[in-house]
């Protein structure tokens, strides 16, 4: 990075100086606003680029403009949830680091809600919104509902962890066949064969569709026969809808080595019923989940569990509604990596 960029016309931003000392974007801003929490090696870094770069505050006018509200509206499927009350925090708190505050509106599965709630974050002239869950996770998008979506991001960017699109309007998501592949090298490097795949609603729910749908592929792949009665029939993502379903399997007599769960709540009911039809875990039946919340370490045994990186996750989300916000262009779609943390609820198959 040398001066002789200005007279080539591609003028210096906040992202360039950060690189360059070392520091996040969120810390240059800090110095630029002469906020004190900032370590003082890092202010001094940031300030000796600033005056090589003669780079000013006055030179940032329209990154630092006193017209914004300094306000990110998010929208959440349901923050009960310890999906999306790890990754509201997470948001929060990375959103904080860049001066910004919060909101937060729940949709808690009516769309009706959720239209309201992105139509009152507009007229109470947020910065951007991001969404989590909800109608964006949706297979098939109602067009009424991407109408909105066109009204909102018309006057402010948008950010989801699904799969919307459109003008301003950016995608952060999970991995969710990496998360799957990790789960099935874990579990066939163990010798498991009789693989159950419990919780969601796959037919409606994009992300819940693509774990399963790579669930049959990677049976296909390890030479394993895909057997219906090892799916669950009863949807869902709590765990009541886990506990009936891991029920309902055991009660027809068919009984998997290791399940599958689509979220850590799914998983706690199905260990419940497990334990209920007098199986161990994971001596008789191996459980493993998505998510890795707090719930992961409450149950015993410990449960094996995707981490997705909660801290990780709302960074990114944020820092790109603020790229946006600043002039920026950040990626349309970013997808998060995720990895295994495995816990005491998977073992090996016992011999026979």
């Amino acid at each position: 990075m040398e001066k002789a960029r200005k007279n080539e016309g591609k003028a210096v931003t906040i992202y360039d100086i950060a690189k360059e000392a070392g520091v996040s974007a969120a810390t240059v801003s800090r110095v630029l606003t002469s906020n004190a929490n900032v370590r003082q090696d890092k202010k001094d870094r940031v300030l000796q680029l600033m005056e090589k770069y003669d780079f000013t505050p006055n030179a940032l006018a329209r990154g630092l403009t006193d017209t914004r509200s300094k306000v990110i509206g998010i929208v959440a499927a349901d923050v009960r949830n310890p999906f999306y009350s790890e990754l509201f925090v997470a948001c929060e708190l990375a959103a904080s680091e860049y001066g910004y505050m919060v909101l937060l509106g729940n949709s808690l599965g009516d769309p009706m809600r959720e239209a309201l709630q992105l139509e009152k974050f507009q007229e109470q002239r947020v910065d951007a919104v991001i969404q989590i869950g909800g109608r964006a996770d949706d297979m098939f998008l109602n067009p009424d509902y991407l109408e909105k979506v066109k009204q909102v991001t018309g006057r402010i960017p948008m950010v989801t962890t699904g799969n919307l699109e459109g003008p301003r309007c950016y995608q952060v998501r999970i991995d969710d066949r990496r998360g799957i592949e990790l789960i099935m090298e874990h579990l066939v490097g163990q010798g498991h064969r009789r693989i159950a795949f419990v919780g969601g609603w796959r037919d409606t729910i994009a992300s819940t569709h693509d774990k399963f749908r790579r669930y049959i592929q990677l049976l296909d792949q390890y030479g394993i026969p895909f057997r219906p009665e090892l799916v669950g029939e009863h949807g869902g993502y709590d765990s009541e809808s886990g506990y009936a379903t891991m029920a309902a399997m055991l009660a027809q007599g068919h009984v998997p080595t290791a399940v599958i769960a689509v979220n850590d709540s799914t998983a706690v009911g199905a260990m419940k019923s497990i334990r209920a039809a007098g199986f161990r875990i994971p001596e008789d039946i191996s459980v493993i989940s998505h998510d890795n919340s707090y719930m992961t370490e409450l149950v015993v045994p410990a449960l094996t569990s995707v981490e997705y990186h909660y801290r990780h996750f709302g960074e990114v989300l944020v820092e790109t509604v603020i790229h946006v916000i600043e002039g920026q262009e950040p990626p349309a779609r970013q997808l998060v990596e995720p990895t295994l943390v495995v816990r005491d609820s998977t073992a090996a198959v016992r011999a026979s």
